[in-house]
């Protein structure tokens, strides 16, 4: 179910608001990864490269995201650490 838009969620992406309620299977984008990391789209590629961001798939020959179970356990292995 989508949330109400509220000022302090109009400029976030939906997938975003929604993270905690997506199944596992589900994919996300680089904005939302950036929103997630709180970091550049750079940043999110330098970590695909040196291994602390999960690696994305190519769903499309132009579309590229990231599975929700993955990024899932990299965020809580990170906030472990």
């Amino acid at each position: 179910m989508q949330q109400p838009k509220t000022e302090l969620t109009r400029n976030i992406p939906p997938a975003l608001v929604n993270f905690d309620s997506m199944p596992d299977s589900a994919f996300i984008r680089l904005p939302v990864m950036q929103f997630l990391y709180g970091v550049s789209s750079a940043s999110i590629w330098r970590g695909v490269k040196n291994g602390t961001v999960p690696k994305p798939v190519k769903l499309t020959e132009r579309t590229t995201a990231w599975n929700v179970g993955q990024v899932r356990a990299a965020l809580a292995a990170k906030a472990v650490a």
